[in-house]
């Protein structure tokens, strides 16, 4: 995977002002698409309280910026994500009862969250190990792309954890109660070719062609109609936590709000005159 955003992309952004946790995730913005990459190779991204806010704000933004229509999340070196690393956590004094809780509703679960919540659909480019809320990270994007050498780890249960960052949410959803206890009671290493088949990966590449797998992709995306990508986005992730009426009725109102954006008239205006559509992101 390439060391820097300026390796997939030429950004379109002036340089940011100089700052250790920039470095730490690196971040450009080049033909609609907002690139995020994680920068601790030496400890295989294992992702620290700092970077996770920053991961969040970043996604906060490609979701407010119109010039944004996708999102990659990626990481350097050999790992995409080796799970939390709690070291840069801000000192807290003892602890006592709700800490723990709180702790993960802020910190973990913001994070899975903040993916769930973007409003422009995020690609996940998984180049290495994907462990414990680095896996969640990865499941938690609309569209994943795995390296033939990555793998996904649910490493809970060899620390004597219980699953966080919405794991427990994620897998049954993705594939079944019986596949993701298995995976999280023996926390078992499971290859990018297996995460395939289960359908947590949508595809498998060779190394070397994963970031341009995930360039064209992301530019798929930011040249569709953005605002239908985010409608849809919102359906199928709430249609897992509602019966039929309720999800009837929530597709039928998004595409009463669709059908006033401009994509929606020149997708429909498109077919009839027998072009291709050329969406705005509007």
């Amino acid at each position: 995977m390439p060391s820097s955003p300026e390796d997939i992309t030429e950004s379109t952004e002036p340089p940011e002002p100089a700052d250790p946790l920039r470095s730490l995730v690196l971040h450009a913005t080049d033909n609609g698409v907002s690139w995020i990459t994680l920068n601790r190779p030496e400890a295989m991204n294992a992702v620290t309280w700092e970077q996770r806010e920053r991961v969040i704000d970043l996604l906060a933004e490609a979701s407010a910026d119109p010039a944004v229509r996708a999102v990659v999340l990626t990481a350097t070196g050999r790992g995409f994500c080796a799970g939390a690393d709690l070291r840069g956590a801000p000192a807290t004094g003892e602890r006592v009862p709700g800490d723990v809780a709180r702790t993960i509703r802020l910190g973990a679960q913001r994070l899975i969250a903040a993916v769930l919540d973007c409003e422009k659909p995020v690609v996940a480019a998984v180049n290495g190990t994907a462990a414990g809320i680095g896996a969640h990270l990865a499941f938690a994007c609309d569209l994943v792309l795995a390296a033939e050498s990555a793998k996904f780890i649910e490493v809970f249960v060899r620390r004597g954890l219980v699953p966080d960052g919405g794991g427990a949410y994620l897998l049954p959803r993705l594939i079944g109660p019986q596949r993701a206890k298995e995976l999280m009671f023996f926390g078992d290493s499971l290859p990018a070719a297996e995460a395939e088949r289960l359908g947590l990966v949508n595809r498998v590449v060779p190394d070397g062609e994963l970031a341009a797998t995930a360039r064209a992709w992301a530019q798929r995306l930011a040249e569709g109609p953005t605002r239908s990508i985010a409608l849809t986005k919102q359906l199928v992730n709430a249609s897992m936590d509602a019966d039929r009426a309720t999800a009837f009725a929530a597709e039928a109102m998004a595409q009463e709000i669709n059908m006033t954006t401009q994509d929606a008239n020149e997708g429909v205006a498109s077919f009839v005159e027998r072009r291709a559509p050329k969406y705005r992101g509007v």
